[in-house]
Order: C-alpha cells, then structure tokens, then sequence
C-alpha cells in the first residue's frame, strides 16, 4: 500500500508504517466564534506534540438549509433542541481566518489542513494551497464531493464511521478515480462522547488489508487508551478534539481533549506505550453507538421549489445534511429527471418524486 507523502513548508512528511504515528488535533467549533481562541488552541497543540491542526470548513448554508421542519431538527446527542442550521451557525470557522490561521499554524510547526463539506470548500481550500485533505464520517456517501476532493490529486485521510463495506469501497474506488494519490482510512465510531465498550478496534487492521490503505482511528472517547491500543493495532494515525478546557463549552467540548491530556497521549504514543482498550472484533457499518446519527449523513433535498414536470437540476437539488433522502451516489441519476408532483423547500428527494426522462 502507498504511504500519505505530505508536501509541507518544511518539507516532505510520509506517513505509514516505518513512520512515527501521524497525530492530528481537530479544532472544529472549539473556538467559539473567537479568533483569538482559535490562536490558543493551535498555541495548545504545538505544545502537546501533536502533527497537525485540523480545521472543518463549511458554512450553514454549505452544509445544509435553513429550514426547520421535522426533517432538520435535531432529536438526541449534545445538539439535542436545534435545528441543523442553527448548529452549524454556532460551530463553523469564519472561512476569512482560514489563511490567517494557517499562516499561523505552519509558523509553529504543525501542517494545517481540512474538512471541507462541499465542492466550493474545496475550490477555497485549493485556493489557500493545503497539502492533503479530511472526508469526515458523514460525508462518506456524498459522492459529488468525494469526486471533486480526488480531482485535486492530493492525498485524502477518510473517516468511516458508520460505513458499510460497500460504502466504503464506493468512497474509495471514487476517490482513486478521480485522482487521489493515496488514502488512509480512519475507524470511527460516530457518537459523541464515544464509549471505549463500544469500539472494535480489530476493524482497524482488516481495513487495512481489505481496501490496501493505510489505517488509522479517529476517536471521539474521552480515553488515551482506546488510541493506545489503535497504535498497537497498526493505526498510522491518531485524531482527537482538542479544546482549551471542556468547561468553556461549545459544540464539541464534550468530548475534547485538554491540552495536558492530549499532551499525554503524544507523549505516550510517542514512546510506544501500547494500552489494552476494546479490541472487539471486524465491525464495518453503523453499530448500536451511533445507529442513530445515520440520518445526519449527506444526502439529496430539493433546496428549491419545483413544480409538477419541472426539471431536477443542480438549482433545486442539493446533497446536504441531514440524511431522510435518496444517496447522493444517485446525484447524476436524478439530474435531468422531472418531478412527479409539487415539491416544496426541504423535501428529501425519494424514487416516488421522480419521473425518469
């Protein structure tokens, strides 16, 4: 398998085995909305040892709709009471502090790159020339994306939570199609905080094996040892949350790292401490955990009104979150058809809709 060859301002960095464990630290929404919080926490990280800094880039009206009937609202978990606009209004990075931020970063020695979560978050992040790219767990099915990530030749790091092997193996086959270097998988389990009961970390070598990638784990547990026990495994790379302090809040605090423990863990990954967390046994697609965060996955909506015999086009229908509607993977498919009926804003698209050209 290729190993992830990482173009940085200091040079070539390669990760895969031989190499020291790639540790990323995820800033996400961490920062509150508070450029100079987003400065500390890469300030945090640098001291802790890790890699790299991790961004999310999307805005609410990339990632979704402003909308807020049932099919947008969110039910259980830390967001539990908001619409998904109004989640992601409170958790994204300012797409204005991303060259900023990433000045920043480099000039304290971590790499800086991101997740987009739509084709024009690529387009902005080629623009600011990062060096690799993240497909976050969520986004595993949204096809178009995945299409426009492999087009910027670079290399990719995919988390996969709740994917099934064949979603898995479609995200992978689009993204070496359409241009990606290379690919390392992240196992994930998808629920925030994640328990250490309910992680099969025995996936993370047979990912490895079954679609010729490198292997890693993305972990949302509030343990060092469940990543311990990855790096054992064979896990090439290690992301974590990072916040200042859980007790500032924020969309993601609740299961971040503090410095001082994210610091641990670099320390003891880097000596080779190996832990004894929950190996379990090959687990591919959603488990109990995060069964149900299925529906906050990517997938096709009508963003626009369309009327009985009008065209389905890129004007009307978006993949976005949340997940009630037809896989993006059927994207092309759709495009050109007509609609059965009226369709109002916010109607995830199904087969009954449409009536095929």
């Amino acid at each position: 398998m290729k190993p992830l060859v990482i173009d940085t301002p200091k040079g070539e960095r390669r990760i895969g085995p031989g190499e020291p464990v790639f540790v990323v630290a995820e800033m996400s929404g961490n920062h509150n909305q508070n450029i100079q919080t987003a400065y500390k926490i890469i300030d945090a990280a640098a001291t802790t040892g890790v890699d790299a800094i991790k961004l999310q880039t999307y805005t609410a009206d990339t990632i979704t709709i402003d909308c807020d009937n049932d099919y947008f609202k969110i039910k259980t978990g830390p967001w539990a009471g908001q619409t998904l606009y109004e989640l992601y209004q409170k958790a994204y990075t300012p797409w204005e502090w991303h060259q900023k931020l990433k000045e920043y970063a480099e000039s304290k020695g971590l790499i800086f790159f991101s997740t987009p979560f739509d084709p024009t978050a690529v387009d902005f992040l080629e623009e600011l020339g990062v060096s690799l790219y993240k497909v976050a767990s969520f986004e595993v099915v949204d096809i178009p994306l995945l299409r426009r990530i492999g087009q910027t030749r670079k290399p990719v790091i995919m988390s996969c939570g709740m994917a099934s092997e064949e979603e898995i193996g479609l995200a992978v086959s689009t993204l070496r199609e359409h241009g990606s270097p290379s690919i390392a998988l992240l196992y994930c389990i998808s629920a925030y905080p994640a328990k250490a009961e309910d992680m099969n970390l025995a996936t993370i070598p047979e990912m490895s094996k079954k679609f010729d990638v490198l292997a890693g784990l993305s972990d949302h547990s509030l343990t060092l040892e469940v990543s311990l026990t990855a790096v054992g495994l064979g896990a090439v790379i290690l992301e974590k949350h990072l916040t200042l302090a859980r007790s500032d809040g924020g969309p993601d605090a609740e299961f971040s790292l503090e410095p001082s423990e994210f610091r641990e863990l670099v320390a003891a990954v880097r000596v080779g401490k190996i832990g004894h967390g929950q190996i379990g046994k090959v687990k591919f697609g959603p488990g109990i955990a995060d069964q149900g965060n299925l529906i906050y996955r990517k997938s096709l909506f009508v963003a626009r009104r369309v009327g009985k015999g009008e065209v389905f086009s890129p004007d009307n229908v978006r993949s976005i979150r949340p997940g009630h509607g037809l896989p993006p993977k059927y994207y092309d498919e759709v495009m050109g058809c007509r609609a059965s009926r009226d369709v109002a804003v916010g109607t995830p698209l199904s087969w009954e809709l449409i009536v095929k050209s």
